[in-house]
């Protein structure tokens, strides 16, 4: 695991580095044509080029401070940082595309003559082959390091590449027919900065506050659990995550009443280990349901409290079911959904199951519907 992650720091880095590189020689040129021509466009191209490369800067520093070892103030490690580094990015480019508004605003009402030569259309035109071909390599290695701040680089580099086509286009346009669309194009651009830097504002608070996990490494992890021969089930899988590639896992397992405590641990031991081989996630818990395995009369029971719960739309699953026929407990997990309070469906559950069963103490756990 150390390796792979040593080596997806390098593969960020690097392709960062490029980003950085490429980012500011287009920001150049494309500044040096703006203030030759005129042109508010071309130079708020040009910015959006520079603040895409202080983000590559600022994704470097989050890649670095994040890789830090656990240390006892953060037994979990700094993975986290790359959350509140794309935060910054984000607030970096909202700041980018609120004063380029402001500018191209200005422009409407104050334009200048734009004086556009064949050179300058032809670095325009450079610029956006650029960009291009530097958006596919950046999207391709943020897959390979599977790097989300990465990706969207290398799709806001394309975005990038169709924004300065639009500043070519009105250069075209103007040079054909003498009308001026510079600052209007400018506001496109800025709105377009604005609504990038603000989609990446709430994703990363999305992560930050913590959502659902991917539903594909949850089914996964459910099914090499319940591909054992001993569990009859897997439940109350919790993910939490401290950073890319760094997650944690919870869940319980329905076994046999009849198992060992040696035997459990054996047991968890290897799914642990063969979780932890497929998916990359550690699993840190494992708590027990035990199901009865000898006795008809408690398969009936359980049954016909299935059917009762499962009945309501809101009660999504019933698992940990455990009815002790001596004497007269039973107790089971109803996993809900977000359309009822858990307290509301607890309490009619409850009602329904002690009107069924009035001689039997009962005891039910609400649970939440956290993963697929």
């Amino acid at each position: 695991m150390e390796q792979n992650l040593m080596e997806r720091d390098r593969i960020i880095v690097r392709t960062s580095i490029i980003g950085i590189l490429t980012n500011v020689f287009l920001a150049a040129f494309k500044a040096g044509v703006g203030i030759l021509s005129h042109s508010i466009a071309v130079i708020l191209d040009a910015v959006n080029n520079l603040s895409d490369a202080l983000s590559s800067v600022i994704t470097i520093a989050g890649t670095k401070l994040a890789s830090r070892h656990p240390d006892k103030k953060h037994p979990l490690g700094h993975g986290r940082i790359e959350y509140l580094s794309a935060m910054i990015v984000a607030a970096i480019v909202l700041y980018a595309g609120i004063t380029s508004l402001i500018e191209s605003i200005k422009k409407i009402f104050h334009p200048e003559k734009a004086e556009y030569t064949a050179v300058s259309l032809l670095i325009l035109a450079v610029a956006i082959v650029v960009k291009l071909v530097l958006g596919n390599y950046v999207k391709k290695q943020g897959e390979a390091a599977n790097s989300g701040a990465l990706i969207a680089s290398g799709s806001d580099a394309t975005f990038d590449a169709i924004l300065s086509s639009s500043v070519l286009a009105s250069a075209v346009i103007f040079l054909l027919t003498g009308i001026s669309l510079e600052a209007f194009v400018g506001v496109l651009i800025s709105a377009m900065i604005i609504k990038a830097g603000v989609e990446m504002m709430l994703e990363t608070v999305d992560d930050i506050l913590g959502h659902r996990a991917d539903a594909e490494v949850s089914r996964k992890i459910k099914q090499i659990l319940n591909e054992t021969p001993e569990v009859h089930g897997a439940y109350d899988l919790i993910l939490n995550n401290y950073g890319p590639d760094k997650n944690y896992g919870s869940v319980h397992l329905e076994l046999p009443d009849t198992m060992t405590v040696r035997e459990v641990d054996e047991l968890s031991r290897k799914m642990e280990a063969r979780v932890y081989h497929e998916t990359g996630v550690i699993l840190t818990g494992i708590g027990v349901y035990s199901y009865n395995t000898s006795n008809d009369e408690a398969s009936a029971i359980r049954n016909r409290i299935q059917q009762l719960v499962l009945a309501h739309d809101w009660a999504l699953q019933l698992h940990g079911f455990y009815v002790d026929l001596e004497q007269k407990t039973m107790r089971f997990d109803v996993v809900m959904s977000f359309d009822i309070a858990s307290g509301e469906g607890l309490k009619i559950i409850q009602e329904e199951t002690q009107a069924l069963y009035p001689e039997y103490t009962i005891q039910i756990t609400p649970d939440v519907d956290i993963t697929d």
